[in-house]
Parts: C-alpha cells; structure tokens; sequence
C-alpha cells in the first residue's frame, strides 16, 4: 500500500499524528531529504513524500492508494474532475486556513453583489485557478478573467487584480496587505483522502483504525455564499475606477522582483548596482512566506520616484509582463524559455543577462533505467518496453518541446510543482529539472541523459512599454543602473 505524505506547512503536524498512530515512517521531519520512507509497523507501506498541490493527483489517478493534503488541493481537483477516483475518507483535525475571496481596500466594492457593478471585467487571480472560475460561475460575473500563478496572490491587488482567491490563516495578514475578505470559499485543514480502488484495500488493513482516533468529528463544508452575502469589512476606502487607480498609478514604472532562491542574489545584485530599496531582503520560508519576525514585505519602496516594486514568484513574471501587469522583472532565463516555447509571439524579451542564480536545465531518469540518452529512450518506447514515456517537470513547455524535438512518441507530460526528483521512478521515466551542482539528482540516484540548457537571472520586458513615452526615461535609466551590476 501507498501513502503520498506533505512536505510543507502540513509535515510536522503530519509527522506527530503517524507517530501517535504507531506509523512511524522514520526520517520524516523538516530536515530529511529522503522522499521514499518505511513504516517500522507495516512493512508493506511504502511513504512518499512531495509538494502538497500533487498529492490529490497522485491519489486521482491512482499511483497512491492514500494521502494527507490540505482539503483546499482536494476541492481544486474536484472543482475540475468532479468524478474523478479521489475519495474524502476523514478530516484529520489539523492545518486549519480560510480559502477566501479578497479585494483591495482601496475599491469601492463591500459585497459579493457589488462585483458586477464595480468592475468592468472583473480580474481574478489565485493559485487556485479552478476553484476561482468556479466561483466567478456561481456569481454570475458578466465577464471575468482568471489568472494563474504559483503564489503570492496577495500582492497583486489592486493594480493587478481586482479580485484574489488565496488561503489565510489569520485576518491580520489580509489587513497588513490593505485587503477584505468577501466570502469564504471554504475552510480547509489536513484529510485523509483514498482513491477509490485503493480504499477497499486501505479496510482491509489495520491502517485506518489507526487514524481513526484522531478524525474530526465534522467535515469541513463548501461555503460560496449567495450572492450579496459579504463576509468581513473593509479595511480602508478608496476610488478605483473600472479597475484602474486614480492618481497616476498608471503612469508609474512597475518592477517585480523575485522571491525564493533568487530573492537573496537579486538582493545583493541590486545592492551592488547601486539600487537602494527598503523591505527586500531576508530569507522566505516554505510556500514563499517570511517568518513573522522578518521585516521584509512584498511591497518593498525603491527611492527612485515613479517606480514600484512587488516581490512575486519568478514562474509568474513572463506571463505577468506579457499582460502588462509590470513593465520590468527579473526572473530565470529557465521561466522565460518556457513561457516563449507556449507563446512564441509573446511580446516579452529579455534586455539583460544577470549572471547569478545560474542553473543547468537537464534531462534526468532513475539510474536503473536502462537508457543513458534520448535514443535510448526513444529505443524503449518503440520496444514496448515503456508503452508511454512519463515525462515529470515544473517546466511544462521545456518539457513538451524536449519530448517533441527528440521523437520520444508516445509520451504524456505530468506537471509538477517542486520536489520533482521524487516522482523517478515510481511515477515518472523522465524529468526535466535545473540543477546546480547535480549533488540533489546524485543523491536520489539520478543521472543526467541530456543538458538542454544554461540558465542565470535575466531582467525582462514588454516589447511596447519599453518604448511607451512617459515611461521610456525611467525605463531607461533603471536598466542602465542595473548594468551597473553586471
């Protein structure tokens, strides 16, 4: 039998209630970075851990008889695959948050009725993409946008977005961000969830007595509340005018600066270039969020006047600058490729190579798979002996081109978000990963076929707002203080 377990927010939680239970799958703490672990009790569950959002998939499709997710990641799925095999088996008690739909306090909407009439096109953005059009569905809205990113939804409205849909744990961290909560989609905290063939084995053990215990007594339930029904207050008030903000907000130069493993080097380059901006620094935690004690914000202040900043995830900048949400970022040049190979007329280019964060972007499979290239692998899929080649990657695009150019034939692409060297070679043939120093794909006993690519930080744009006139100058002079850097 098969456990897919949480790393993230969920693991430590996750790792007392198995040790309470008598699972106790050694090695599984914050520190560990084995993703294969044994139970001392059962020795016939296997554990495998990965990233929260892929559990339900996991289960879904069947390569997992169990899982623990939160319930938000299950109603995302079943918000798109209502029949899909995923079962709710029990509420577990733990890792409560409020999925709720958030505007700014600067909009002129207090209800879940005004969105028609506060916004021309209502602008939604939220990891939760599918979740997000369900609930525009159920509103009603005339006419709406859903914009998916990877996180940090909270920093997009109002310049960005009109509306977010995004999981809070405490009410202040939508105060701190000037948001509201209009409603709450649901309240969710960690599940045991089965697929539905696997559940019948899953009675037929000891295992789910030993969970048993620590079951919720209720549910958590589904609330999308009618409409005109307002969940909270606003925060401050404020004139927004068919989703534009008054002020000259428009006219400004908008950068966005990257979070997670970059947010450090891109910290110093700046500081090297000579930019002098207040709030970006410090480490991010799992997710992307900085500890409470961090003074860092995702709204750090540069004092260049005209400009300003937001601290988003890099996945999202390429799209971002394409719908001229920013004007400039700095991201990957692993992030642009893949947005260019989805959209090859996109209007963003890249206008400087940084040089730091550099990665290697490469073709990887388990060290037992008997095939040390791309015609190895192609030999084996026309062998039979893989019927279809399973592709895993966060890099969707790269992927897909990778598997096209090389005539891998039957193959399916199996997005992934983080941890992707856990799925080889259970639940995937091949991966497309970056790597640094390859001592990760080493440990997991992972060997490069293939180098597809060098990557480093790059600064991007919008082909037309390079040259837009009242913001050609500032442009302009932020690219030549970042060259300083270079």
């Amino acid at each position: 039998m098969k456990l897919a377990l949480p790393k993230g927010r969920l693991l430590k939680d996750t790792a007392a209630l198995l040790e309470r239970a008598g699972l106790g799958p050694e090695g599984y703490n914050e520190r560990s970075r084995s993703y294969r672990l044994k139970s001392s009790r059962f020795p016939d569950l296997f554990f495998k851990v990965f990233q929260e959002r892929d559990i339900p998939i996991q289960v879904a499709i069947g390569n997992y008889d169990l899982g623990i997710c939160g319930l938000d990641w299950v109603a995302e799925l079943l918000a798109k695959y209502p029949s899909s095999d995923l079962v709710k088996v029990m509420d577990l008690g733990y890792g409560r948050s409020d999925l709720c739909v958030v505007a700014s306090g600067r909009s002129r909407i207090s209800s879940i009725g005004g969105i028609n009439d506060g916004f021309n096109r209502v602008r939604i953005v939220s990891e939760y993409q599918n979740l997000a059009e369900s609930f525009a569905l159920r509103q009603r809205l005339r006419r709406f946008s859903v914009l998916p990113i990877w996180g940090a939804g909270e920093v997009y409205p109002p310049e960005s977005a009109d509306l977010a849909i995004i999981a809070e744990t405490t009410a202040g961290n939508l105060a701190s961000y000037n948001l509201f909560s209009l409603a709450r989609i649901l309240t969710s905290s960690a599940f045991l969830i089965a697929n539905r063939d696997g559940l019948a084995k899953a009675h037929r053990s000891e295992l789910l007595t030993c969970l048993q215990p620590f079951e919720a007594e209720t549910e958590a339930e589904t609330v999308l509340p009618a409409v005109g029904e307002a969940k909270g207050e606003k925060v401050t008030e404020g004139e927004e005018v068919g989703g534009e903000i008054e002020g000259g907000e428009s006219e400004k130069v908008r950068l966005a600066l990257p979070d997670g493993h970059l947010l450090e080097p891109a910290a110093g380059f700046l500081k090297k270039a000579g930019l002098n901006i207040q709030g970006y620094s410090g480490e991010m935690g799992e997710g992307g969020e900085r500890g409470e004690s961090e003074k860092a914000t995702r709204r750090p202040t540069i004092d260049l006047p005209g400009v300003t900043i937001k601290v988003i995830r890099p996945q999202d900048m390429p799209l971002q600058v394409a719908n001229e949400n920013f004007d400039l970022a700095i991201t990957g040049q692993d992030w642009l490729s893949d947005h260019l190979y989805r959209f090859p007329s996109s209007p963003v280019k890249e206008i400087l190579k940084l040089g730091f964060g550099k990665v290697t972007v490469v073709a990887v499979v388990s060290e037992d798979l008997p095939a040390r290239d791309a015609h190895g692998l192609r030999e084996m899929v026309r062998g039979g002996l893989l019927p279809t080649l399973r592709v895993a990657s966060e890099y969707v695009n790269i992927a897909d081109k990778y598997a096209r150019d090389n005539r891998l034939e039957r193959y399916k692409i199996i997005p992934t978000w983080g941890a992707s060297e856990a799925f080889l070679p259970e639940d995937a043939d091949l991966l497309i990963e970056n790597t640094e120093t390859g001592e990760t794909l080493a440990r997991h006993n992972l060997t490069v076929i293939d180098t597809i690519f060098e990557s480093s930080s790059c600064l991007i744009g919008h082909r037309d707002t390079l040259s837009h006139p009242s913001k050609k100058g500032r442009i302009e002079r932020i690219i030549d203080v970042i060259k300083k850097g270079c």
